[in-house]
């Protein structure tokens, strides 16, 4: 199956995302943190990202992604957020699109997990007007 890496500083929502995800048998990483995150991204690029938006700083998950697609990351973007997808989108600078696939709002409910995981590991990128 696919690799996917979480960053969240969550350990809580990291264990539930990786319990729900191993058993579709995806392999899955973990990072705490914006810093640890970009290691391991680039270090060994996942199949599927999944980002928190909140981490340290309030747009550490908005900031990450920006960088990432700055230096040529493809792999989607699965953004997970206690908010909804407006909310996150005035994070931004009101110029910049979201470099993002699609939101996961938290809770985690593990069957809409399963089925975004999937539907954007085939390709389906719905944050991206597909």
């Amino acid at each position: 199956m696919a690799r996917i890496l979480i960053v969240d500083d969550d350990p809580d929502i990291q264990e539930v995302c990786k319990l729900v995800l191993e058993m579709e048998g995806h392999e899955v990483s973990g990072a705490t943190s914006r810093e640890e995150g970009m290691a391991a991204a680039v270090e060994q690029p996942p199949d599927l990202l999944m980002l928190d938006v909140m981490m340290a700083e309030d747009n550490d998950g908005i900031m990450m992604a920006l960088d990432l697609r700055r230096q040529g990351f493809t792999p989607p973007i699965l953004m997970l957020s206690g908010m909804s997808r407006a909310s996150a989108a005035a994070f931004g600078d009101g110029q910049t699109e979201l470099p993002v696939d699609d939101f996961q709002e938290k809770p985690i409910d593990p069957g809409v997990l399963i089925a975004k995981v999937a539907a954007l590991l085939a390709g389906e990128r719905p944050g991206r007007g597909e």
